[in-house]
């Protein structure tokens, strides 16, 4: 008896071991390979019949797989206007007593500028080379002008909250404007400090109810796996390859300006500040990845901010503002890269002759255009706003709609790969940036010690505070 028990009890942790799951890396690159083998599948079993309004029927698998895709993206999408509020007034909160937090705001604007400048310029100079819009076999009954448009007077509107949540009830279904949530979390910071003592029980609260938004978070997050087998599946099922044979050449052009932008642009900045680029894409690869299959900014924004935070080194002081504001300002994908190319293919398309003055203001839009817009997101809104202030028809917008989902995902990666780039950069050059964190990032990272992030919020307070700890606090935003 005594000698079975010796024997069975050293090989039970080994046993828990080979039990456990695969880290959260391998998780998502499996999930990866089942969306495509079920989408595909999906795609072969076809529609199972038309409605009433002559839509096809998906079939079982095809609905599943949208059900979990969406349901996942909504969740995420359901922890935003808590996250961003009540991160910002705890950032303004801890900010009281930094005297560069403008500096930082600068900084962070700055740098969103320079990346969408060489951004736009691989669009154009691609447009160029490989001028697609003159070998498009596309049908020109195709063109037609899209159904929302973008105007220079979006960014002023797109700050004024419609109302106090930042809640969008213009439409059948309510929804929120990321950029209205943070003038929202701005201004009741402020409030906050002005009023003083008598503000911190509110203060106090406020960080509670971020430690406990963190923790859900974390729970959803850890569905990411699930929710990609859903994402990938679903656009795999629903839109197939066919589409790209009339403008394979313009998607080509896409893809290969948006593997520049990542692959060479951003790579050569993180260099430029001394950063090791492998320990970028390793901490920032889960925001990146549920971007491209989610082809959702506003929805990747928790994964995004956390990431930036937990993987990157970035202060949470200067994360909860800089992140949520690139969510809606800084996208090199679908506001540099692809508007340029669109608006050379649309010019190629009709035969209209661009003149230095065109791509001057192409450039112009690209680098403006995206914080113009800020109020009405979406690619589309963003190529309307091109066209527009070019002159070129909008009906060249209806050419491209067919393949839109399919380059929607890798802008949408772009979007939030220089989202998280901006803050790492920024946070570098101020000195504020914690180097040893981001040289050991790692994507499991995203999951390491999480109680102990959801006290840091109260534990700038606490009495007892390692002063390591509170000089760490004093020297970062």
């Amino acid at each position: 008896m005594s000698t079975t028990t010796s024997t069975t009890d050293p090989e039970t942790p080994e046993k828990r071991r080979r039990l456990r799951l695969p880290s959260f890396s391998v998780q998502i690159v499996i999930s990866l390979v089942l969306g495509v083998i079920l989408g595909a599948i999906a795609l072969r079993m076809g529609p199972i019949g038309v409605d009433e309004e002559g839509q096809d029927i998906n079939n079982w698998l095809a609905e599943t797989l949208s059900v979990i895709g969406s349901s996942f993206v909504t969740l995420l999408r359901t922890i935003v206007p808590p996250l961003v509020v009540t991160a910002i007034i705890a950032s303004i909160a801890n900010l009281r007593k930094v005297t560069n937090a403008a500096r930082l705001a600068g900084q962070t604007l700055l740098w969103f500028a320079i990346t969408a400048l060489i951004s736009v310029s691989f669009g154009i100079a691609l447009g160029l080379i490989l001028q697609p819009g003159m070998r498009s076999g596309v049908d020109p009954a195709a063109a037609g002008e899209p159904g929302r448009t973008g105007s220079w007077t979006d960014f002023l509107t797109g700050l004024i909250p419609a109302n106090f949540l930042g809640l969008d009830t213009s439409g059948d279904a309510a929804g929120f404007n990321v950029l209205q949530l943070v003038v929202i979390g701005i201004v009741v910071g402020i409030a906050a400090l002005k009023v003083g003592d008598s503000a911190q029980p509110f203060l106090d609260f406020n960080r509670s109810a971020l430690a406990v938004i963190q923790k859900v978070l974390w729970w959803v997050i850890r569905l990411a796996p699930i929710g990609t087998i859903g994402l990938l599946g679903r656009a795999v099922a629903t839109y197939g390859w066919d589409a790209l044979a009339p403008l394979g050449t313009y998607a080509v052009a896409i893809y290969i300006g948006l593997a520049l932008v990542l692959f060479l642009l951003y790579p050569v900045v993180l260099r430029v500040h001394g950063l090791r680029v492998s320990r970028f894409f390793r901490g920032a690869w889960p925001a990146i990845q549920l971007a491209f299959v989610s082809r959702s900014s506003i929805g990747t924004l928790p994964v995004t901010e956390r990431v930036v935070t937990r993987n990157l080194g970035v202060p949470r002081e200067y994360a909860s503002f800089a992140v949520p504001f690139g969510a809606t300002t800084k996208m090199d994908g679908c506001a540099a890269v692809y508007p340029a190319l669109s608006a050379i293919f649309v010019a190629q398309f009709f035969g209209i002759d661009l003149s230095i003055w065109d791509y001057l203001l192409i450039v112009f839009v690209s680098v403006l255009g995206s914080a113009a817009t800020a109020g009405v997101t979406g690619a589309v809104v963003m190529l309307t706003l091109t066209l527009s202030t070019l002159g070129l028809p909008l009906a060249g917008v209806g050419l491209l709609l067919a393949i839109d989902p399919i380059l929607d995902m890798g802008r949408t990666a772009v979007n939030v790969a220089g989202q998280a780039l901006v803050p790492t950069i920024v946070a570098k050059r101020e000195g504020i940036l914690d180097q040893e964190q981001y040289d050991s990032a790692s994507s499991e990272d995203l999951f390491r010690d999480e109680p102990e992030v959801s006290r840091e919020p109260v534990a700038t307070t606490a009495v007892g505070q390692d002063e390591t700890e509170r000089d760490r606090e004093r020297t970062s935003v």
